[in-house]
């Protein structure tokens, strides 16, 4: 581990867990505005369900958060990055080829929740106001705090981040402070821990065991407070967490103790339309600034999760499952970035999620279906993780079996919420499959037809090129993008491009490589030279979060080289070679089209039209790579794949005529 990730997740200090409270725990830190409103839903209130209730979430929080996620998937770090993504970068090194399948639905399913998050968090604060006007309409008020959010996004969060970690201290404490009042009311609400009373809940209660669904909410942030670890380092999330865990529980129980208190009646006669047990505990004086610092808070949430989705498709983009997209980065901070049709993207389905679902009870039925699927995922790969780190078989067993049939539970009873609106995030997470997978097999299939050649029998051809004056100069250096692992081949189009397409004489060849590395910061380089002043091959080997900004890097490389006398790259037209003017940079990239020579099976032919559909949306080569469009020719290139090999032909004689 290097020396930045090992302060990163060793060090403590007030800031840092400040920082950890304002951006980790958002999602899971405001979920009692919507859990035991949904365990009661509409039935009357009865001592067991509501004892059964805090029962259920009492050792959801303690064996799913706490054990699973802050004690033993926190370990699993990539140089200090979190996330499903960062996970199977780790276990590919097993080479177990289907392990992408987990990764993917995981990842498309973490963004699919990341798309309800914000309308169910924003929507269940806003209501509060119904405390005071039963008839208010809550969908505008709901959809501008989400324009307002989405559009601060580009401006990065270094700003709102100041404000964010006082106030989720804010809300914490007063989540600890109303729950420990109503307690004094009510002591016999701790028998709650007592898992018994889980038990008898799911026999008891009107729904059984689907009122798991509702329970589950309560760990929806888990799997955000693993992806965002790069952020705040695994000590400061380990002790934060006891103190979030403490107020939320305080919370949780306060609320179970004023229901135990309000026997035999319905939520609505409690509170009319806002009975919402989180607002029902608060002195009435106190409502107006609860409802406050519940929206706040709430949008915060939503921060999370926003930036998280940021993270996300930015590691897809590096392992190939994600069209090229544009990525800013705001401000220095490393790791923040902003990715505008992500945002643009999210913000649409955060209003479409508030205007079909329209109230806060409607989404928590969509709510969680996701994300569980997310964290079987996420468990899937962490038990090949533990097998790769040689955990004794005899922990890891017992232990992935239990979270194995915990989150089955979690999902059998969140299927009911299927017809309830539950289908919604799921096709929105089978979208998200659909690109991911399209992507990578695209990726998969042009890579198996791409023809390789060793350049040793092109060198002397190449050399001879270069001085060949009966051919106009193209360029200075003419410099290709080559995806050719070895330093010894290069494309077969590459080598059609120089010598065939229009010979293109340059003084020196550079055939520049990228690997995306499996940890997250890096940024090497290597030279080959392949002939002295005539082919250079640069390898740069870069983190999967670094941005992949060719033009300057390749600069540097150059300016290097010149420092060190290993290259001369002033201009060779005499004129200019005499005013020590330097020559110019050609870049040549090729853009693929699929060849109508091409004979592809019926499941290729619909990976690869619909990958050159996504094409058209994604970034151009030249701006995923970060050059200079000035000095870059882009030549067409036909994918020929599985190309007839011989074409039955009959010759027909021509008679002469005498």
């Amino acid at each position: 581990m290097s020396a930045h990730n090992h302060d990163l997740h060793s060090k403590l200090s007030i800031g840092g867990l400040l920082v950890t409270l304002g951006i980790i725990y958002g999602d899971i830190g405001t979920s009692p505005l919507y859990v035991m409103k949904a365990i009661i839903d509409n039935h009357a209130i009865a001592k067991d369900i509501v004892l059964g209730g805090i029962s259920c979430i009492f050792w959801t929080l303690t064996l799913q958060t706490t054990l699973k996620y802050v004690l033993i998937t926190l370990n699993a770090d990539n140089h200090g990055e979190g996330g499903i993504f960062a996970l199977y970068a780790l276990v590919k090194r097993t080479k177990i080829k289907w392990l992408i399948v987990p990764a993917i639905i995981g990842g498309s399913a973490l963004l699919a929740d990341g798309i309800i998050t914000p309308p169910i968090s924003v929507s269940s604060a806003v209501e509060g106001l119904r405390l005071f006007n039963p008839e208010i309409n809550t969908i505008p008020i709901v959809i501008s705090i989400l324009i307002i959010l989405f559009t601060i996004q580009q401006f990065g969060t270094k700003l709102v981040g100041k404000f964010f970690a006082p106030m989720m201290l804010i809300w914490f404490t007063m989540l600890g402070v109303l729950g420990a009042i109503q307690i004094t009311n009510d002591f016999s609400v701790f028998k709650a821990v007592n898992p018994y009373y889980a038990y008898e809940l799911l026999q008891i209660h009107p729904e059984g065991f689907f009122v798991l669904g509702a329970v589950f909410l309560c760990t929806t942030g888990a799997e955000a407070l693993y992806s965002d670890m790069g952020h705040c380092g695994r000590k400061n999330i380990r002790i934060s967490w006891v103190f979030v865990k403490l107020m939320l529980l305080l919370n949780y129980f306060g609320q179970g103790a004023y229901l135990i208190g309000h026997e035999g009646k319905t939520l609505e006669q409690l509170g009319g339309n806002a009975g919402n047990p989180f607002y029902l505990v608060m002195p009435e004086w106190f409502q107006p600034i609860g409802i406050a610092i519940a929206t706040s808070a709430a949008v915060i949430a939503s921060q999370a999760l926003i930036s998280g989705s940021f993270t996300l498709i930015n590691e897809a983009m590096r392992l190939n499952f994600w069209p090229k997209v544009k990525i800013k980065y705001p401000t220095d901070l490393k790791g923040q970035l902003y990715i505008p049709s992500i945002n643009w993207l999210l913000l649409a389905g955060c209003i479409g999620i508030v205007l079909y679902f329209k109230e806060s009870s409607n989404m928590e039925h969509a709510y969680g279906l996701a994300i569980v699927l997310c964290m079987i995922m996420t468990t899937i790969l962490l038990n090949f993780y533990l097998i790769m780190k040689r955990v004794n078989i005899f922990l890891i067993i017992p232990l992935i079996s239990i979270y194995v049939i915990i989150e089955f539970s979690f999902l059998f009873a969140n299927i009911t919420k299927f017809t309830h609106g539950g289908f919604v995030t799921l096709i929105i997470a089978s979208a998200l499959i659909g690109i991911m997978a399209t992507w990578f097999l695209a990726k998969q299939i042009s890579k198996n037809y791409t023809k390789i050649v060793k350049i040793e029998q092109y060198k002397k051809v190449l050399a001879e090129l270069s001085m060949d004056l009966s051919i106009p100069k193209y360029a200075t250096h003419l410099v290709y993008m080559t995806n050719s692992n070895r330093t010894d081949e290069i494309e077969e189009k590459v080598t059609y491009s120089i010598l065939q397409k229009r010979p293109k004489r340059a003084d020196i060849y550079w055939f520049v490589h990228v690997n995306i590395l499996s940890e997250p910061y890096r940024k090497e380089y290597r030279v080959t030279e392949i002939i002295k002043d005539d082919i250079y091959r640069i390898d740069f080997y870069l983190g999967f979060r670094e941005p992949t900004k060719i033009n300057l890097m390749f600069k540097q490389v150059i300016k290097d080289m010149v420092e060190k006398g290993e290259v001369d790259i002033t201009s060779r037209y005499a004129s200019l070679n005499k005013n020590n003017i330097i020559g110019d940079f050609k870049f040549v990239l090729s853009e693929k089209y699929l060849s109508n020579d091409s004979d592809l099976s019926f499941f290729e032919k619909v990976v690869m039209n619909t990958y050159f559909v996504l094409k058209k949306f994604s970034l151009s080569e030249a701006k995923g790579f970060g050059l200079d469009s000035s000095s870059v020719k882009i030549e067409q290139f036909p994918l020929v794949l599985h190309a007839p090999e011989n074409i039955e032909m009959k010759r027909i004689e021509t008679h002469h005529s005498s």
